[in-house]
């Protein structure tokens, strides 16, 4: 019998089946009949989609009269399936991830522990975002180590891993401290290593202020937003100090006209709080609401789907630019506004961080260093020299 090898492609952007076999008419025609086959020049051979519908009709068709290989499949399945919660949209692979998935499969034993460094972190319920970058931190290691255990590595080993992500990776401080964070998750609580992992060097984190408008430049950009949802979303963004994605998961129901408060529900750190709600912000909201009518989210994308953080980014961009603003900033920049400016009008510190969200002070105090009262009546010695 004639062997038909099926194997994983990624094709014009898309993962498929490749059907490679010596030339023979009888299974040529065979593979034309079912459904989507293609031809491809590039590849020299023919192909359909990888899903399991298509799967099935191959295997119905050709498995009578010829011996199908599936093997490097069949890897590449177990494979994607591992990384599947990495991925951010279920049926999406880049193609660099595909070549590695192909060309760099984990060996049984890091599959293995790549599942169990997976279940450990939703068993701690670990937010969304970690899991996805401590799970893509992991793999990176794991797809460099090949046939090697990553439950055989040393200290030692892990030391020259992570100087090999500053010098050939080009990690900087925050995401080399992500991946130590992610490595010392696997090996203290996968591995239970207790605290053999806990004095790894880590790079001393940069101090850098954040970007702050001024007063002004916050009432230019809302009065430059003809838009009323898009002046709203700023507003609120603004005058509650939210995170982008705090600001865009933001429900009808959240809003407290009665207590004047906006409630923040599960923001970073799994962790729910209050926040002051502006009269102002209240009376914008309100007229909002009126034309745009939003139904469960406060701000709606398509399809009554919460408003997507990068359409409120680009909000903040477009609004910027009509406002004649070149300052850099996301709508974090409005999030480190808010706190500069209570500051800067005397609120105490202490309630900044609880309308912040920030577990300790020491992050909150940050924004003394850019406050101006603070920096303005120190003025400069140039201004003090005997000039006359």
């Amino acid at each position: 019998m004639l062997t038909v090898l099926l194997e994983p492609l990624y094709h014009r952007g898309k993962e498929i089946i490749a059907i490679r076999f010596a030339y023979n008419k009888e299974i040529s025609d065979k593979v034309k009949r079912v459904k989507d086959a293609r031809w491809t020049r590039t590849h020299g051979c023919w192909y359909v989609p990888l899903t399991r519908e298509h799967y099935t009709l191959l295997k119905s068709a050709l498995s009578a009269s010829s011996n199908l290989d599936t093997a490097a499949l069949r890897q590449y399945l177990e494979q994607r399936k591992a990384i599947q919660p990495v991925i951010e949209k279920k049926d999406t692979i880049s193609p660099k991830r595909a070549y590695l998935l192909r060309e760099f499969p984990l060996n049984t034993e890091n599959l293995a522990a790549f599942a169990r460094f997976q279940q450990t972190l939703q068993l701690k319920a670990y937010s969304k975002n970690t899991f996805r970058t401590y799970s893509t931190e992991f793999h990176c290691l794991l797809r460099l180590l090949g046939n090697v255990a990553v439950s055989s590595l040393t200290k030692a080993n892990l030391e020259s891993y992570l100087l090999w992500l500053v010098k050939k990776r080009g990690y900087r401080e925050a995401h080399l401290h992500t991946a130590i964070n992610a490595l010392k998750f696997y090996f203290e609580q996968v591995e239970g290593r207790a605290r053999e992992f806990y004095d790894i060097p880590r790079p001393k984190k940069p101090l850098r202020l954040p970007h702050i408008l001024a007063e002004e430049e916050v009432v230019a950009l809302v009065r430059s937003t003809p838009n009323l949802k898009h002046r709203a979303l700023l507003m609120t963004a603004y005058g509650a100090g939210l995170r982008v994605s705090e600001l865009v998961g933001l429900k009808i129901q959240d809003i407290d006209s009665k207590r004047m408060l906006l409630f923040v529900e599960q923001s970073k750190g799994k962790k729910d709080r209050m926040v002051p709600l502006s009269p102002l912000l209240l009376d914008t909201l309100r007229h909002y609401a009126k034309e745009f009518k939003p139904g469960f989210y406060l701000f709606e994308g398509e399809g009554g789907k919460a408003y997507s953080t990068r359409s409120a980014q680009e909000v903040l961009k477009e609004a910027k630019k009509r406002a004649g603003i070149y300052k850099r900033g996301s709508i974090h920049s409005l999030r480190h506004s808010y706190a500069t400016h209570l500051l800067e009008g005397g609120t105490d510190i202490r309630y900044i961080q609880s309308f912040l969200g920030h577990n300790s002070l020491k992050t909150t105090l940050r924004y003394t260093h850019v406050m101006m009262p603070k920096i303005s009546n120190i003025g400069s010695p140039l201004d003090k020299l005997p000039w006359d």
